[in-house]
């Protein structure tokens, strides 16, 4: 590379990719009086971005939401969720497992503050992975395997509170069954 500045190189080298991200939130539950009272509006919005349809939400009932949309809460778990699984299925497949199905039954915890604020404490993924085969060291390498998707969660990495991962094997649960005595 005649003529290149090296020390240019090497800080482009070590730069972050950043990326950028735009959406659009869009309120559409006024009911004609806009917010003259707490009960003369609906907390009905729309989010939008180029490309995906349009996610329909709201707040959660507790707070006057139509349970029928999306919260922001609801939003936040699934991000952590979907964050993990693509990473997961990323390391798969560099780890040569087959996965044919998985499904994570995540939950988030948020305490209400007096001032009607509030933060989330915490949140669990419980991801259930089926495998295309079953190898010998299955659990170890799911494990593992989940373990680095959680550490490089983008999501995950960002927020203030723990995100734990309990991972459920359903082969595991099938032997379990199958050795309960019945009733």
């Amino acid at each position: 590379m005649a003529g290149t500045d090296p020390q240019s190189v090497a800080t482009r080298a070590v730069e972050p990719r950043m990326h950028h991200y735009e959406v659009a939130v869009t309120w559409t539950g006024n009911l004609g009086e806009g917010t003259r009272t707490y009960r003369s509006y609906r907390r009905d919005n729309e989010v939008t971005a180029e490309g995906p349809p349009v996610i329909p939400g709201s707040s959660e009932p507790a707070f006057r939401g139509d349970p029928a949309r999306w919260n922001p809460e609801q939003l936040l778990v699934a991000s952590l969720s979907q964050c993990h699984m693509l990473w997961f299925l990323h390391l798969a497949v560099q780890d040569g497992l087959v996965v044919t199905g998985y499904r994570d039954e995540a939950d988030g915890h948020m305490a209400e503050g007096e001032d009607g604020g509030g933060r989330f404490t915490e949140a669990t993924l419980r991801p259930e992975v089926v495998l295309a085969d079953d190898p010998a060291d299955r659990t170890e390498r799911i494990a593992r395997l989940h373990h680095r998707a959680h550490e490089l969660c983008f999501i995950a990495n960002s927020v203030n509170f723990p995100v734990r991962c309990e991972p459920r094997d359903p082969a595991q649960q099938e032997q379990s069954d199958q050795s309960a005595p019945t009733p």
